[in-house]
Protein backbone atom coordinates (compact mmCIF):
# COMPACT_ATOMS: atom_id res chain seq x y z
CA UNK A 1 0.00 0.00 0.00
CA UNK A 2 1.43 3.52 -0.88
CA UNK A 3 -0.30 6.91 -0.09
CA UNK A 4 -0.12 9.81 -1.80
CA UNK A 5 1.30 12.66 -0.64
CA UNK A 6 -1.46 14.77 -1.30
CA UNK A 7 -3.58 12.44 1.02
CA UNK A 8 -0.97 12.75 3.77
CA UNK A 9 -1.36 16.10 3.70
CA UNK A 10 -4.84 16.08 4.07
CA UNK A 11 -4.46 13.56 7.03
CA UNK A 12 -1.93 16.18 8.36
CA UNK A 13 -4.33 19.11 7.96
CA UNK A 14 -7.38 17.17 10.71
CA UNK A 15 -4.37 15.88 12.55
CA UNK A 16 -2.98 19.43 13.55
CA UNK A 17 -3.89 21.96 16.05
CA UNK A 18 -5.36 24.04 13.47
CA UNK A 19 -8.30 22.49 13.39
CA UNK A 20 -9.65 23.42 16.92
CA UNK A 21 -9.28 27.15 15.68
CA UNK A 22 -11.17 26.47 12.25
CA UNK A 23 -14.53 25.34 10.69
CA UNK A 24 -15.68 22.79 7.64
CA UNK A 25 -16.18 26.37 5.71
CA UNK A 26 -12.87 27.66 6.50
CA UNK A 27 -11.39 24.23 5.39
CA UNK A 28 -13.43 23.49 2.33
CA UNK A 29 -10.32 23.79 0.23
CA UNK A 30 -9.44 20.41 1.50
CA UNK A 31 -11.92 18.96 -1.00
CA UNK A 32 -8.96 20.11 -3.89
CA UNK A 33 -5.79 18.34 -1.94
CA UNK A 34 -3.18 19.76 -4.19
CA UNK A 35 -4.19 23.08 -2.94
CA UNK A 36 -3.70 22.44 0.92
CA UNK A 37 -0.45 24.11 0.95
CA UNK A 38 -2.41 26.97 -0.26
CA UNK A 39 -4.94 26.87 2.07
CA UNK A 40 -2.27 26.47 4.72
CA UNK A 41 -0.16 29.59 3.40
CA UNK A 42 -3.42 31.44 3.16
CA UNK A 43 -4.41 31.39 6.95
CA UNK A 44 -0.58 31.54 8.46
CA UNK A 45 -0.22 34.33 6.48
CA UNK A 46 -3.44 36.17 7.46
CA UNK A 47 -2.81 35.30 10.91
CA UNK A 48 0.74 37.06 11.26
CA UNK A 49 -0.92 40.09 9.37
CA UNK A 50 -3.13 40.19 11.96
CA UNK A 51 -0.54 39.82 14.66
CA UNK A 52 1.95 42.50 13.12
CA UNK A 53 -1.32 45.06 13.02
CA UNK A 54 -1.53 44.07 16.88
CA UNK A 55 2.00 44.14 17.24
CA UNK A 56 4.41 40.91 17.30
CA UNK A 57 4.71 39.81 20.48
CA UNK A 58 7.25 39.62 22.95
CA UNK A 59 9.83 37.31 25.07
CA UNK A 60 12.49 37.72 27.60
CA UNK A 61 16.07 36.37 25.83
CA UNK A 62 19.41 35.38 27.28
CA UNK A 63 22.00 37.98 26.78
CA UNK A 64 25.59 38.66 26.85
CA UNK A 65 27.30 42.31 26.58
CA UNK A 66 30.27 44.63 28.07
CA UNK A 67 28.63 47.69 29.44
CA UNK A 68 29.41 50.86 31.53
CA UNK A 69 27.47 49.73 34.42
CA UNK A 70 25.81 46.38 35.92
CA UNK A 71 22.82 45.15 34.61
CA UNK A 72 21.59 41.84 35.20
CA UNK A 73 24.35 39.60 36.94
CA UNK A 74 27.96 40.19 36.38
CA UNK A 75 29.80 37.75 34.29
CA UNK A 76 33.18 37.95 36.87
CA UNK A 77 35.14 35.68 35.03
CA UNK A 78 35.35 37.54 31.61
CA UNK A 79 35.52 40.58 33.22
CA UNK A 80 38.76 39.30 34.77
CA UNK A 81 40.25 37.81 32.16
CA UNK A 82 39.38 41.03 29.41
CA UNK A 83 40.35 43.25 32.26
CA UNK A 84 37.70 45.25 31.69
CA UNK A 85 37.36 46.95 35.15
CA UNK A 86 40.47 48.84 34.22
CA UNK A 87 38.27 50.32 31.31
CA UNK A 88 35.60 51.16 33.15
CA UNK A 89 33.59 48.48 31.64
CA UNK A 90 32.37 45.21 33.07
CA UNK A 91 30.64 42.33 31.19
CA UNK A 92 26.65 40.96 32.25
CA UNK A 93 24.58 38.63 31.54
CA UNK A 94 20.97 39.86 31.81
CA UNK A 95 17.38 39.06 29.83
CA UNK A 96 16.07 41.78 27.47
CA UNK A 97 12.77 42.03 26.16
CA UNK A 98 12.52 41.37 22.24
CA UNK A 99 11.02 40.21 19.51
CA UNK A 100 13.34 37.41 18.15
CA UNK A 101 11.63 34.78 20.52
CA UNK A 102 11.32 30.89 19.08
CA UNK A 103 7.77 31.46 18.37
CA UNK A 104 8.46 34.15 16.29
CA UNK A 105 11.65 32.55 14.55
CA UNK A 106 9.54 30.00 13.88
CA UNK A 107 6.97 31.36 12.38
CA UNK A 108 9.14 32.96 9.76
CA UNK A 109 10.98 29.73 9.10
CA UNK A 110 7.56 28.62 8.28
CA UNK A 111 6.34 31.64 6.34
CA UNK A 112 9.89 30.83 3.90
CA UNK A 113 9.02 26.91 3.87
CA UNK A 114 5.46 26.91 2.75
CA UNK A 115 6.21 29.66 0.50
CA UNK A 116 8.38 26.65 -1.57
CA UNK A 117 5.35 24.33 -1.71
CA UNK A 118 2.98 26.99 -2.94
CA UNK A 119 0.77 26.52 -6.31
CA UNK A 120 0.06 30.64 -6.36
CA UNK A 121 2.47 32.93 -7.00
CA UNK A 122 1.19 36.27 -5.82
CA UNK A 123 0.76 33.92 -2.42
CA UNK A 124 4.16 32.88 -2.68
CA UNK A 125 5.21 36.43 -2.92
CA UNK A 126 3.24 37.43 0.12
CA UNK A 127 4.70 34.54 2.40
CA UNK A 128 8.17 35.55 1.57
CA UNK A 129 7.08 39.25 1.69
CA UNK A 130 5.89 38.95 5.42
CA UNK A 131 9.17 36.74 6.41
CA UNK A 132 11.39 39.72 4.86
CA UNK A 133 9.19 41.69 7.30
CA UNK A 134 9.80 40.08 10.12
CA UNK A 135 13.84 39.97 9.73
CA UNK A 136 13.65 43.76 9.31
CA UNK A 137 11.65 43.91 12.74
CA UNK A 138 14.21 42.12 14.30
CA UNK A 139 13.10 38.20 14.05
CA UNK A 140 16.51 36.84 13.05
CA UNK A 141 17.50 34.54 14.63
CA UNK A 142 17.89 30.78 14.19
CA UNK A 143 14.49 28.93 14.20
CA UNK A 144 13.99 26.15 16.97
CA UNK A 145 13.23 22.92 15.91
CA UNK A 146 9.42 21.33 16.28
CA UNK A 147 10.24 19.70 19.73
CA UNK A 148 11.30 22.72 21.01
CA UNK A 149 8.54 24.66 19.65
CA UNK A 150 6.40 21.87 21.17
CA UNK A 151 7.10 22.96 25.00
CA UNK A 152 5.51 26.37 23.98
CA UNK A 153 2.62 27.50 26.37
CA UNK A 154 -0.08 30.25 26.04
CA UNK A 155 -1.04 32.68 28.63
CA UNK A 156 -4.44 34.92 28.20
CA UNK A 157 -2.02 37.93 27.29
CA UNK A 158 -0.84 36.09 24.36
CA UNK A 159 -3.55 33.57 23.28
CA UNK A 160 -4.03 35.69 19.49
CA UNK A 161 -0.47 33.74 18.93
CA UNK A 162 -1.99 30.10 19.28
CA UNK A 163 -3.93 29.71 15.80
CA UNK A 164 -0.45 31.35 13.97
CA UNK A 165 1.56 28.46 15.72
CA UNK A 166 -0.86 25.72 14.78
CA UNK A 167 -0.85 26.99 11.21
CA UNK A 168 3.05 27.23 11.43
CA UNK A 169 3.30 23.81 12.52
CA UNK A 170 1.31 22.36 10.02
CA UNK A 171 3.20 24.45 7.18
CA UNK A 172 6.56 23.31 8.49
CA UNK A 173 5.14 19.44 8.74
CA UNK A 174 4.03 19.49 4.77
CA UNK A 175 7.13 19.38 3.47
CA UNK A 176 8.25 16.29 5.35
CA UNK A 177 6.33 13.48 3.60
CA UNK A 178 7.55 13.81 -0.01
CA UNK A 179 9.27 10.40 -1.72
CA UNK A 180 9.93 12.54 -4.64
CA UNK A 181 9.02 16.12 -6.02
CA UNK A 182 5.61 17.13 -6.89
CA UNK A 183 2.11 16.53 -5.20
CA UNK A 184 1.44 13.24 -6.41
CA UNK A 185 4.40 11.84 -4.97
CA UNK A 186 3.97 8.56 -2.94
CA UNK A 187 4.71 7.72 0.34
CA UNK A 188 5.84 4.19 1.16
CA UNK A 189 4.40 4.03 5.12
CA UNK A 190 6.76 0.78 5.55
CA UNK A 191 9.58 3.44 5.54
CA UNK A 192 7.92 5.87 8.31
CA UNK A 193 4.96 3.37 9.90
CA UNK A 194 5.08 4.70 12.85
CA UNK A 195 4.93 8.12 12.64
CA UNK A 196 1.93 7.52 10.39
CA UNK A 197 0.18 5.16 12.76
CA UNK A 198 -0.16 8.47 15.20
CA UNK A 199 -1.18 10.82 12.18
CA UNK A 200 -3.65 7.96 10.79
CA UNK A 201 -5.56 8.13 14.81
CA UNK A 202 -5.13 12.12 15.36
CA UNK A 203 -6.54 13.03 11.63
CA UNK A 204 -9.50 10.40 12.00
CA UNK A 205 -10.19 11.84 15.18
CA UNK A 206 -9.86 15.13 13.98
CA UNK A 207 -12.41 14.97 11.19
CA UNK A 208 -14.69 13.92 13.17
CA UNK A 209 -14.71 16.70 15.08
CA UNK A 210 -14.81 19.26 12.71
CA UNK A 211 -17.76 17.25 10.48
CA UNK A 212 -19.71 15.98 12.70
CA UNK A 213 -22.55 18.02 14.04
CA UNK A 214 -21.86 19.56 17.23
CA UNK A 215 -25.28 20.02 18.48
CA UNK A 216 -26.18 16.50 18.29
CA UNK A 217 -22.43 14.71 18.49
CA UNK A 218 -19.82 14.71 20.97
CA UNK A 219 -15.91 13.56 19.87
CA UNK A 220 -13.53 12.42 22.74
CA UNK A 221 -10.24 11.46 21.74
CA UNK A 222 -7.36 10.06 24.09
CA UNK A 223 -10.40 9.04 26.49
CA UNK A 224 -9.30 6.45 29.45
CA UNK A 225 -11.40 4.03 30.76
CA UNK A 226 -11.36 2.32 34.26
CA UNK A 227 -11.69 -1.53 34.85
CA UNK A 228 -14.44 -2.61 37.59
CA UNK A 229 -12.14 -3.48 39.79
CA UNK A 230 -12.56 -5.01 42.83
CA UNK A 231 -11.00 -7.15 45.80
CA UNK A 232 -7.56 -6.15 44.17
CA UNK A 233 -4.56 -7.09 46.31
CA UNK A 234 -2.05 -4.01 47.40
CA UNK A 235 0.37 -4.08 44.49
CA UNK A 236 -2.06 -4.93 41.58
CA UNK A 237 -2.02 -0.88 40.27
CA UNK A 238 1.08 -0.46 39.95
CA UNK A 239 1.18 -3.33 37.40
CA UNK A 240 -2.35 -3.73 35.41
CA UNK A 241 -2.68 -2.43 32.14
CA UNK A 242 -4.81 0.65 32.13
CA UNK A 243 -7.20 1.47 29.14
CA UNK A 244 -7.46 4.09 26.92
CA UNK A 245 -9.44 4.38 23.60
CA UNK A 246 -8.48 6.39 20.30
CA UNK A 247 -12.11 7.90 19.76
CA UNK A 248 -15.52 7.86 21.53
CA UNK A 249 -18.51 9.51 20.05
CA UNK A 250 -21.17 9.97 21.83
CA UNK A 251 -25.07 10.84 20.49
CA UNK A 252 -25.94 13.97 23.21
CA UNK A 253 -29.26 13.86 22.01
CA UNK A 254 -29.64 9.29 22.53
CA UNK A 255 -28.11 6.82 24.71
CA UNK A 256 -26.10 6.04 21.76
CA UNK A 257 -21.79 5.81 21.85
CA UNK A 258 -19.57 4.41 19.19
CA UNK A 259 -16.13 2.97 20.35
CA UNK A 260 -13.39 3.58 17.53
CA UNK A 261 -10.00 2.36 17.56
CA UNK A 262 -7.97 2.74 14.66
CA UNK A 263 -5.65 0.51 13.43
CA UNK A 264 -3.08 1.33 10.61
CA UNK A 265 -2.75 -2.19 9.50
CA UNK A 266 -4.15 -4.67 6.99
CA UNK A 267 -7.43 -5.75 8.65
CA UNK A 268 -6.86 -9.64 8.39
CA UNK A 269 -3.80 -11.65 9.72
CA UNK A 270 -3.62 -15.45 9.81
CA UNK A 271 -5.60 -17.24 11.95
CA UNK A 272 -4.85 -21.25 12.97
CA UNK A 273 -6.93 -22.83 10.73
CA UNK A 274 -7.15 -20.45 7.98
CA UNK A 275 -5.33 -18.31 5.75
CA UNK A 276 -7.48 -14.91 6.53
CA UNK A 277 -8.85 -14.38 10.49
CA UNK A 278 -9.16 -10.82 11.94
CA UNK A 279 -6.63 -9.80 14.40
CA UNK A 280 -7.63 -11.60 17.85
CA UNK A 281 -5.58 -9.22 19.83
CA UNK A 282 -7.69 -5.98 18.34
CA UNK A 283 -11.32 -8.24 18.71
CA UNK A 284 -10.40 -8.81 22.38
CA UNK A 285 -9.10 -5.07 22.71
CA UNK A 286 -12.64 -3.73 20.97
CA UNK A 287 -14.40 -6.41 23.76
CA UNK A 288 -12.92 -5.19 26.76
CA UNK A 289 -13.93 -1.54 25.56
CA UNK A 290 -17.28 -2.46 25.58
CA UNK A 291 -17.48 -5.19 27.96
CA UNK A 292 -16.02 -3.53 30.76
CA UNK A 293 -18.13 -0.51 31.04
CA UNK A 294 -21.24 -2.28 31.39
CA UNK A 295 -23.56 -1.77 34.55
CA UNK A 296 -21.90 1.49 36.12
CA UNK A 297 -24.78 4.15 35.82
CA UNK A 298 -23.98 4.92 31.93
CA UNK A 299 -27.09 4.27 29.69
CA UNK A 300 -24.41 4.67 26.65
CA UNK A 301 -21.62 2.44 27.82
CA UNK A 302 -24.35 0.26 28.29
CA UNK A 303 -25.35 0.04 24.37
CA UNK A 304 -21.81 1.31 22.92
CA UNK A 305 -21.05 -0.63 19.72
CA UNK A 306 -17.55 -0.24 18.60
CA UNK A 307 -15.36 -0.01 15.07
CA UNK A 308 -11.99 -1.37 14.74
CA UNK A 309 -10.67 1.20 11.57
CA UNK A 310 -8.20 0.38 9.04
CA UNK A 311 -7.00 1.61 5.96
CA UNK A 312 -7.90 -0.17 2.97
CA UNK A 313 -5.17 -2.80 1.63
CA UNK A 314 -5.83 -5.06 -1.30
CA UNK A 315 -9.61 -3.99 -1.19
CA UNK A 316 -12.34 -2.63 1.22
CA UNK A 317 -14.06 -4.52 4.13
CA UNK A 318 -16.86 -4.11 5.83
CA UNK A 319 -18.09 -7.20 8.63
CA UNK A 320 -19.95 -6.93 11.87
CA UNK A 321 -21.46 -8.85 14.27
CA UNK A 322 -23.52 -8.57 17.57
CA UNK A 323 -21.88 -10.13 20.79
CA UNK A 324 -24.10 -9.68 24.22
CA UNK A 325 -26.03 -6.46 22.89
CA UNK A 326 -22.79 -4.83 21.58
CA UNK A 327 -21.91 -4.49 17.87
CA UNK A 328 -18.25 -5.00 16.82
CA UNK A 329 -17.94 -3.27 13.15
CA UNK A 330 -14.55 -4.37 11.63
CA UNK A 331 -14.04 -1.74 8.22
CA UNK A 332 -11.54 0.09 6.25
CA UNK A 333 -11.09 3.39 4.68
CA UNK A 334 -9.49 3.51 1.26
CA UNK A 335 -6.50 6.13 2.06
CA UNK A 336 -4.89 6.77 -1.70
CA UNK A 337 -8.83 7.32 -2.59
CA UNK A 338 -10.57 10.30 -3.77
CA UNK A 339 -10.82 12.54 -0.74
CA UNK A 340 -15.31 12.66 -1.11
CA UNK A 341 -15.39 9.25 -1.61
CA UNK A 342 -12.70 9.10 2.15
CA UNK A 343 -15.22 11.66 3.45
CA UNK A 344 -18.73 10.38 2.61
CA UNK A 345 -16.88 6.70 3.97
CA UNK A 346 -16.01 7.77 7.41
CA UNK A 347 -19.49 10.01 7.71
CA UNK A 348 -21.18 6.55 6.48
CA UNK A 349 -19.58 4.69 9.51
CA UNK A 350 -20.67 6.43 12.20
CA UNK A 351 -23.99 7.37 10.85
CA UNK A 352 -22.80 11.01 11.19
CA UNK A 353 -23.86 14.22 8.81
CA UNK A 354 -21.90 16.57 7.70
CA UNK A 355 -22.34 20.05 9.77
Amino acid sequence: MSIPVRNIWWLMLYASDLGKHASPTNLAAEDLPEDIPDLVAEILARAVELRQRRQLSTAFLPREAVLSRVRGRIDHLTTSRRQLLAKGQVACRFEELSVDSPRNRYVRAALESVARLVRKPELAHRCRGLAHGLRRQGVVGEAPSRQQISQERFGRHDQADEPMLAAARLAMDLALPSEEAGPNALLDPQRCVHWLRRLYEKAIGGFYRLHLDAPHWVVHTGKALSWPIADATSGITQVFPSMRTDIVIDRSDQPKRLVIDTKFTHVYGRGWYRDLSLRSGYVYQLYAYLRSQEGRGDARADRADGLLLHPAINGDVDEAVLIQGHQMRFATVDLAGDHGAIKSRLLELVGGTES
